[in-house]
């Protein structure tokens, strides 16, 4: 009976350093994962802007962020993906790694949006008014951290986009982020509006 129960005991043992040794191993591989960094096609059906909630309908003006983890982040504007860096938790969620990609401008292609050239006038979806191109030319030359600070600064073309959408700006010089729409209008996002 006595080396009954000493053999009992030595599989239990064995059972749970198998065990820890896969749990160990699942551990590592699971730390050792590659994250995809690279763009992924807009689902138009369902695919959102994650910060004013609208459609994504111009691939030649959407982004994408994609973070340390693989989750993926939509926005419609670059805009957007300013007012997120600057008001949302963009900053905690991106981590230590992550790649920012938008369309360019002219063929709709995904190209780094950090590395991008920005010029602006163009129509964009939100109407910031930034559209990026793979090279620098004479009409695309701010970089992505100038376009960010410059939208920050409020020099964008959305009080034109918003006047034309019949909605009225609150914020600095009336160019601030803040969105209230006209009475029986909503454009959605931060609006608060009726």
């Amino acid at each position: 009976m006595h080396g009954r129960a000493s053999q009992h005991k030595k599989i239990i043992i064995m059972k749970k350093l198998a065990l820890i040794t896969v749990l160990f191993l699942a551990t590592l591989t699971s730390c050792n994962k590659e994250v995809d960094f690279s763009p992924r096609k807009i689902n138009f059906d369902r695919d959102v802007c994650y910060v004013c909630k609208m459609g994504l309908d111009d691939p030649k003006y959407n982004l994408q962020a994609i973070n340390e983890h693989g989750e993926v982040r939509w926005y419609d504007d670059i805009g957007c993906l300013a007012e997120d860096m600057r008001d949302g938790d963009f900053n905690k969620w991106k981590g230590t790694q992550y790649k920012i990609w938008i369309g360019d401008a002219d063929t709709g292609k995904w190209i780094d949006a950090e590395k991008a050239w920005y010029r602006f006038g163009d129509r964009t979806p939100m109407g910031y008014g930034y559209g990026a191109l793979s090279q620098k030319t004479d009409a695309a030359k701010y970089d992505f951290k100038t376009t960010i600070q410059r939208i920050d600064e409020g020099k964008t073309k959305r009080a034109e986009f918003l006047k034309q959408k019949k909605m009225s700006v609150s914020g600095k010089d009336g160019e601030g982020s803040g969105m209230k729409c006209a009475p029986g209008k909503c454009g959605g996002g931060k609006c608060g509006g009726k």
